[in-house]
């Protein structure tokens, strides 16, 4: 079965079902129909024996679970079958290119669908010689808690493939040069059939280049291509939270054939603080208070990330655990702005008391008529 007849052929109404058919309505269907027109049932009626055949081709590959599935996709993908392939490779066929059509013009990623169709439609011919773009590169940096949320310019190596400096790309010897590949004429491709569409995977014998190299050069061994390490300086801007990936355009692995480089993927890790957390934009403190600055209130100075202190104002009765807000002394923004910082209020309990402070506390705890627990007196049985 041909891509073609996929996406020309109507199987449903060949078997005269719908495209939710189960497969025992499609098999009732087909047996109805194959006795309705069996050569031996109407011998010498050529129209009957063509109306046989198609329906048994239809048959074919809706009673296959995986044939059907194909065939359900290929005809979604091409609304339907109403798109007409052109039969040949001149006149008649569709004023416009497959490539075009899916999005694999020059100069794009290359290897997407368009590049597949035009595979499959083409018998498995397609030129070796296209500019393709790049491979994406990928490296990976640690920033310092400080760097990533202020921004910082940070040099970055990497190892990139590039045209042999000896042979220039070619992968001949000096003074030696290729020649088209005999199994492949020039295409870099051979064609597989599997599962009713054809499809194009590199040469074995040039390795998809469509030459064959018979004199290799001693540097590259025939590649046509050395790594190499090279340094750039990337600005990673502020904001920048752990885990998180940058993509710099145009500085991956260079392009094919006057190709366009691909982009180079940065994974970023951050280093904890000693003092500060985040929370999205936001910074975030743990604030230590003593009793009674949480309970008569209090101004306290608390650090900033990349500032001087700022004073918090602690509400009487505070709780442990309350959080305040100090405005715009977050991490920057892409726009900017900036979070803010959040101060978590915690009592601190000394470990020891001395005499004195251990007679105060008693003498004040025999003031307090208010019970703290007193919600959950009934719910103990207390």
């Amino acid at each position: 079965m041909s891509a073609r007849d996929y996406v020309e052929k109507d199987y449903y109404a060949a078997l005269g079902v719908p495209k939710t058919a189960t497969a025992a309505e499609i098999k009732k269907a087909y047996r109805k129909l194959a006795r309705q027109h069996h050569p031996d049932a109407n011998k010498g009626d050529a129209a009957s024996e063509e109306k046989f055949k198609e329906i048994s081709e239809a048959y074919d590959v809706l009673s296959d679970e995986t044939k059907r599935k194909e065939y359900d996709e290929a005809r979604a993908l091409f609304g339907g079958g109403g798109f007409r392939v052109p039969r040949g490779g001149g006149g008649g066929g569709v004023p416009f290119d497959l490539g075009d059509l899916f999005g694999g013009g020059a100069g794009g990623a290359g290897g997407g669908i368009g590049d597949i169709f035009t595979t499959i439609f083409s018998g498995g011919r397609r030129t070796s010689q296209a500019g393709r773009r790049g491979a994406d590169a990928e490296t990976e940096v640690t920033l310092s808690f400080d760097d990533a949320a202020r921004g910082v310019t940070v040099p970055l190596q990497l190892a990139t493939t590039g045209p042999c400096p000896t042979c220039h790309g070619s992968g001949a010897k000096p003074g030696t040069s290729t020649r088209v590949c005999p199994r492949c004429e020039g295409t870099g491709s051979s064609t597989r059939n599997a599962g009713g569409f054809a499809f194009a995977e590199p040469c074995r014998d040039c390795r998809g280049r469509g030459l064959v190299v018979d004199d290799p050069c001693p540097t590259c061994s025939g590649v046509g291509q050395t790594v190499s390490t090279r340094t750039i300086r990337t600005r990673i801007p502020a904001g920048v939270g752990d885990g998180k990936r940058i993509r710099i355009p145009g500085k991956g692995q260079p392009g094919l054939n006057g190709g366009p480089a691909g982009d180079l993927i940065v994974h970023v890790h951050v280093l904890p603080h000693s003092v500060f957390g985040r929370k999205g934009d936001n910074l975030t403190l743990t604030l230590p208070v003593t009793f009674p600055e949480a309970a008569l209130g209090a101004t306290v100075k608390v650090p900033t990330l990349d500032g001087p202190p700022v004073s918090v104002k602690i509400p009487p009765g505070t709780t442990s655990g309350r959080t305040l807000r100090v405005r715009g002394k977050g991490v920057t923004r892409r726009d900017g702005t900036r979070g803010d910082l959040l101060v978590t209020v915690e009592v601190a309990v000394p470990a020891t008391l001395s005499d004195e402070a251990k007679a105060a506390l008693a003498s004040y705890a025999e003031t307090q008529t208010d019970d703290p627990r007193a919600h959950l007196t009934g719910m103990v049985g207390a």
